[in-house]
């Protein structure tokens, strides 16, 4: 298993990890919107991409190849299923580190059908010998497949029926240029306001037919760190306190009582980034310090902290990278109710554990 799929294993361990693993996507697959005007956020990717969609099926051709960049948690997944349903078309699933040859590819591609929809999670980590097929096959509908070895080997053309390539990265910046140029559109995910998930957190629970009041919905949707996924997973947890310990309606104070077992404050962060900021505060006296080292005090890997923590709490406006090391900001002192120590001269508490083992 490489570095990816650890990190992804994780942050899906987490109650505030963006991955879905197991029982997540079995509810995730009940909770989707089926179609665009279901579609909670993501204003701007969802008008541009209905003008894509309304003017391919005007034109009874397939649509363009879609290209969708962002978190995990956004709704890729989601709307690349919404896409299949818009265009009326079946889709097919599949992701990058599936697809580990060409032959792996062609077989795909060559049982496609007729302006079906081709779902590639993860794509920017599919083999280079796929991804050079795959140049030719969203451009002419048309791949090569080579039969035999050596001197002797030979170009098969194999001609494809128009499909559609839904794309689907976290990671849009490893993605090599003439692969994104192929694409015909491509929206990137933001992350959502506090009032759009609430919107999400409200329709989810008429679907598992649970009650929650406005405030309750905005105390889940204020720690959900901007996910729809997290959100989803929080109202559960929510709902299984408020079913265990209370009469079944989720009421603020519900939610701050079950999020508070779960170890999820007013902010989203969770037992490991608050185990960070404590860190860094409290035996660093809020840095600079080298990652490594801060990993050490915390008690993970260094890959951890700076794959599953740290992008929220930067985001947070909670931590500072710096040149010399990792800093805490004035909101992670406030946020943590402890007072910053006075600077002594030019140095700083802590500064002095930069060079144990680096940046």
């Amino acid at each position: 298993m490489n570095w990816d799929d650890e990190t992804a294993a994780d942050a899906g361990e987490r109650i505030v990890g963006s991955s879905a693993e197991g029982d997540d996507q079995a509810v995730e697959a009940a909770l989707r919107p089926k179609d665009l005007s279901e579609f909670v956020g993501q204003e701007k990717v969802r008008q541009q991409l209905d003008l894509v969609l309304r003017a391919a099926r005007q034109r009874g051709a397939t649509a363009d190849h879609v290209l969708l960049s962002g978190a995990p948690g956004l709704g890729k997944t989601t709307l690349s299923m919404i896409i299949a349903a818009e265009m009326n078309a079946p889709i097919r699933i599949t992701s990058g580190p599936a697809i580990q040859h060409a032959g792996d590819l062609a077989a795909i591609l060559s049982s496609l059908q007729e302006g079906e929809i081709l779902f590639l999670d993860e794509i920017h980590r599919m083999s280079r010998p796929a991804e050079e097929m795959l140049y030719m096959a969203m451009e002419d509908f048309r791949v090569d497949v080579i039969v035999g070895k050596g001197p002797g080997a030979t170009a098969i053309p194999l001609e494809l029926p128009p499909f559609t390539l839904v794309g689907a990265t976290t990671r849009a910046g490893l993605l090599p240029p003439p692969l994104r140029d192929r694409f015909g559109f491509t929206g990137h995910m933001e992350f959502y306001e506090p009032a759009e998930l609430e919107r999400v957190i409200h329709r989810s629970a008429g679907l598992l037919d649970v009650e929650i009041d406005t405030a309750g919905a905005a105390e889940i949707a204020g720690r959900s760190r901007g996910t729809p996924r997290i959100a989803n997973r929080l109202l559960r947890r929510v709902r299984d306190y408020a079913q265990v310990r209370a009469d079944g309606q989720i009421t603020r104070e519900i939610a701050e009582a079950a999020l508070s077992v779960y170890e999820v404050d007013s902010r989203g962060l969770d037992r490991l980034d608050r185990g960070v900021l404590e860190a860094l505060l409290k035996l660093f006296g809020g840095g600079p310090v080298g990652l490594s080292t801060l990993a050490v005090a915390v008690g993970e890997e260094r890959e951890t902290v700076e794959e599953v923590a740290e992008p929220f709490l930067v985001r947070e406006g909670l931590l500072a990278r710096t040149p010399r090391g990792r800093v805490a900001t004035p909101a992670a002192w406030t946020h943590l109710g402890l007072v910053p120590p006075q600077a002594a001269g030019s140095e700083r508490p802590g500064s002095g554990q930069q060079g144990l083992f680096g940046a």
